[in-house]
This record gives structure tokens, C-alpha cells and sequence, in this order.
């Protein structure tokens, strides 16, 4: 990935310190608020006194938070808790949008930090709201859309995208080593003998650190790695190989397991977003 030159990073930097000041002096209920970003740029840990719906409408996005890390591909959100601690890592260039809600909605306290599919009645309320958003006060045309969308945010789909990271330095730099490139015949042993660890010790601390066994985590990982070449319309043949499958089928197979649609059904669908 390209390294962004200094000046552009400061650049970055200013125009998200002054999004962060205005949501934080911000007493309306709910706020809309539209950044895009070039590939490689990180957005440096910080929170909000809101709830955040952090929508990717085009691009992959990366989110890691001290409970674990989650990938957005277009098309799909993440509702943040208020008051949590995340980074933004760009994987690609994205347009995000975002929807902060003051505390107080219970029907989405059970929902935080899940990744949530965004309907296109949702995408269509969050960009008419970003619209309006300098609409003149008490517009009811606003106050319908937004109280419209903070329904629909309610009733957003549940996607399997999650992916916990270890706290352990030395676990997540192999982590991090395996999404860059990823392969299923990579072993558990192999792991276990980086980190000087027997099978069973190691089964017992990855288990306690991401939450999954070693396979399931690193079948979701290979699933992360490859959703960012999806978007940008790389050939599937391509990614599974370079996910280490040998067919295109048995990488279809896991594919619809994890979300329910095929690699070229979902590739089809980002690029019509």
C-alpha cells in the first residue's frame, strides 16, 4: 500500500480533529457527517459521547478497538458504543458516512460492535440527511428523515464480520503477518513453534486471546483479506488462489458459509454501490 507523504497526513489529521471538536460540542440527538479518505490513512485512536454508525459506502475499512477488530466493506456498517476508544485504518480508498446518536437508544445496546448490512432505505435516509444537513432549524423535512433513519438503523442486519485480535504483541504481529498474506496450509504447529509454544499450550492461549479456535480464525481472516480486492473487482480465480485455495469452488463454499452470497455476487454488488 502507497505511504501518504507528511503533508497529506497533517491534512488528514486537521480535518478529523475538526469533525471530533464539532460532534463534541454537538447537543442535537443525532448528527450525520460524510469524510473520504485515501488508502493507507489511519484515523488515530479517539471516542465520542455519541454512538456512532460508521457506514462504508464505498471502499474497505478497518476498525480495532480494545475488544477486537472489524472489517467494514461497502455496503455494511459498525455501531460503536459510546465512549470506546477506536482507530480507522483505510484499506482502500473509502467514503464514509456516519450517524452519531446521543446515548439513550436501549434497542441498539445489544447491538454494539456488531457489523450491520446497510439497506438501501438506510442509505438513501443517510444521504438525503448529510443533504440537508445545514437545513435551516426545526426543518420538519430533517426531523422526518432522521427520525426515519434512527428506525431503520434499529432494524439493520447482523453480519458475520468480526474478526477478535489478540493482545499479545507477539500473537498479533503473526495476525497481522497472515492478513497480508493469507493461506490456508498455514498450520497451528507452525505458529505454536514461532511463539516457542507446544500444541496444546498454544491451542489453549490463542483460544483465550481471539475467542475462536486457530482454524475458525483464520478462515474469517482469509474471508477479511480477500473483501478488499472484492471491492476493487479483482478477479475471484485470483483471490482464491491467493488465499491458498486450490479451486475456485472450495473458496465459493467457505465464501457463501460466511455470508450468505457468492464472491462474484457480493463483488457485483460493491461495484454497483
Amino acid at each position: 500500500m502507497k505511504k501518504l507523504a507528511q503533508q497529506q497526513l497533517d491534512a488528514l489529521h486537521a480535518t478529523h480533529r475538526r469533525r471530533h471538536d464539532w460532534i463534541a460540542r454537538s447537543d442535537s440527538d443525532v448528527l450525520v457527517y460524510s469524510s473520504d479518505s485515501p488508502a493507507g490513512y489511519t484515523i488515530p485512536l479517539h471516542c465520542h459521547r455519541h454512538i456512532q454508525l460508521l457506514c462504508a459506502f464505498s471502499g474497505v475499512a478497518l476498525i480495532e478497538t480494545e475488544r477486537g477488530c472489524w472489517m467494514i466493506p461497502p455496503g455494511h456498517a459498525l455501531l460503536i458504543p459510546a465512549r470506546l476508544q477506536h482507530s480507522v485504518e483505510t484499506l482502500s480508498d473509502v467514503s464514509i458516512k456516519s450517524v452519531y446518536l446521543l446515548t439513550g437508544h436501549d434497542d441498539l445496546a445489544e447491538r454494539m460492535l456488531q457489523v450491520l448490512g446497510v439497506t438501501e432505505l438506510a442509505r438513501a435516509l443517510i444521504a438525503e440527511a448529510i443533504r440537508l444537513r445545514d437545513a435551516p432549524p426545526g426543518s420538519r423535512k430533517i426531523e422526518l428523515v432522521l427520525e426515519l433513519l434512527t428506525a431503520e438503523i434499529a432494524a439493520l442486519p447482523v453480519q458475520p464480520l468480526g474478526l477478535p485480535f489478540p493482545a499479545d504483541k507477539r500473537l498479533a504481529a503473526l495476525c497481522r503477518a497472515y492478513m497480508a498474506a493469507p493461506s490456508v496450509t498455514e498450520r497451528l504447529d507452525d505458529w505454536a513453534a514461532k511463539l516457542a509454544m507446544s500444541r496444546r499450550t498454544f491451542t489453549r492461549f490463542f483460544q483465550r486471546e481471539t475467542g475462536l479456535s486457530f482454524v475458525a480464525w483464520r478462515q474469517q481472516a482469509s474471508l477479511f483479506a480477500c473483501l478488499p480486492r472484492l471491492a476493487e473487482g479483482a478477479p475471484v480465480t485470483r483471490i482464491a488462489m491467493l488465499a491458498g485455495y486450490d479451486n475456485v469452488a472450495a473458496f465459493t463454499t467457505m465464501f457463501r458459509r460466511r455470508l450468505g452470497t457468492t464472491p462474484r455476487s457480493y463483488m457485483k454488488a460493491s461495484l454497483a454501490r
